[in-house]
């Protein structure tokens, strides 16, 4: 599909048959498009559109560059958060003039909600450069976002590993399983959410060093942009520091399991210490010699089952008062 914005354009679709983009478009969006629309907009700016192929590429040169005077940028957004499953997705910019056009294959939810805001507000796309730091900031906004659900996430991991109550933190094995699969889930999240943040801290450092922001004109947005490269830092170090934690959290849901582990055969060990004595005793009287002391004698049974239930008792005593049980 192909959108236009600027002041002439309310960001209906725009066929390619047509043959033609308003004039007053800044801003020229192309979402899964179709050859015939690559070849409008590469009419239009006189310059060729990225290819999803380009997208895909992650060397920071194939990425970040300039030709002919525009600017080839492309960075991996943060996606499917709402479906569960999160991931990133490749957008490319270019910023020819004063037309800027993006090329993308799914819509993240910043993305939807910057097109939204558009419409409601056309000023906001009068200019090129003005579009491209907003939609920036919007992408940056929602990484902050994300960044504090999975902050709260990550707290209450923590308090359902770190109970109060010490029988509290004896979880299941299936609630143990539960745990990490949770902590899995919030690494990936937050492993998505620092990708994008290194490819936006990426693109900002590209978009000052390029000196397309460093005209009057474009003061505003190039103030805009330096903000936004502090919130990335920002941004980043917070994910950082959720990162250490999580990895922390990793390691006691480990400790707990070994320690659940090694009750458990604590318990066989002192049972086994326990069980021996009466299972020596029952291997002496269950052999089968004709000639027994005991064979013939009355009180034999009673004899051997009494020191069968005594020799498990001492044993169990004893390891009660050093506090081994």
């Amino acid at each position: 599909m192909l959108r236009a914005y600027g002041p002439d354009c309310d960001g209906s679709i725009i066929e390619a048959e047509a043959g033609t983009i308003p004039a007053g478009a800044t801003w020229i969006d192309l979402e899964e498009p179709t050859r015939d629309e690559e070849r409008l907009v590469e009419k239009v700016i006189g310059l060729e559109v990225p290819t999803p192929e380009d997208l895909a590429e992650i060397e920071p040169s194939s990425r970040l560059y300039e030709l002919n005077g525009a600017l080839y940028m492309t960075m991996s957004v943060l996606f499917g958060i709402t479906e569960g499953k999160p991931t990133s997705c490749p957008i490319g910019f270019v910023l020819a003039g004063e037309k800027l056009v993006t090329v993308r294959y799914a819509t993240p939810k910043p993305v939807k909600i910057f097109i939204e805001h558009v419409r409601r507000e056309p000023a906001i796309a009068q200019h090129a450069a003005g579009v491209l730091v907003r939609l920036l900031d919007a992408i940056i906004d929602r990484l902050a976002d994300e960044l504090e659900n999975s902050g709260r996430e990550i707290e209450q991991i923590s308090h359902g590993i770190f109970r109060e109550n010490m029988d509290e933190r004896r979880i299941p094995a299936h609630r143990l399983t539960a745990l990490l699969t949770r902590i899995g889930r919030a690494q990936s999240l937050l492993a998505r959410i620092r990708e994008t943040a290194v490819s936006t801290s990426r693109l900002l450092s590209f978009l000052h060093g390029s000196g397309a922001l460093k005209t009057e004109a474009r003061e505003a947005a190039r103030n805009h942009a330096t903000s936004l490269s502090m919130d990335v830092t920002s941004l980043m170090e917070h994910s950082t520091f959720l990162g250490d934690n999580l990895t922390f959290l990793l390691d006691a849901s480990l400790g707990l399991i070994s320690v659940e582990q090694n009750a458990a055969m604590k318990v066989f060990s002192w049972v086994a210490v326990v069980l021996m004595p009466p299972t020596l005793i029952a291997g002496i009287y269950g052999m089968n010699f004709h000639k027994f002391p005991e064979l013939s004698w009355s009180y034999g049974y009673p004899m051997a089952i009494g020191l069968m239930v005594l020799s498990a008792v001492l044993p169990f005593a004893v390891l009660k008062r050093m506090g081994w049980i």
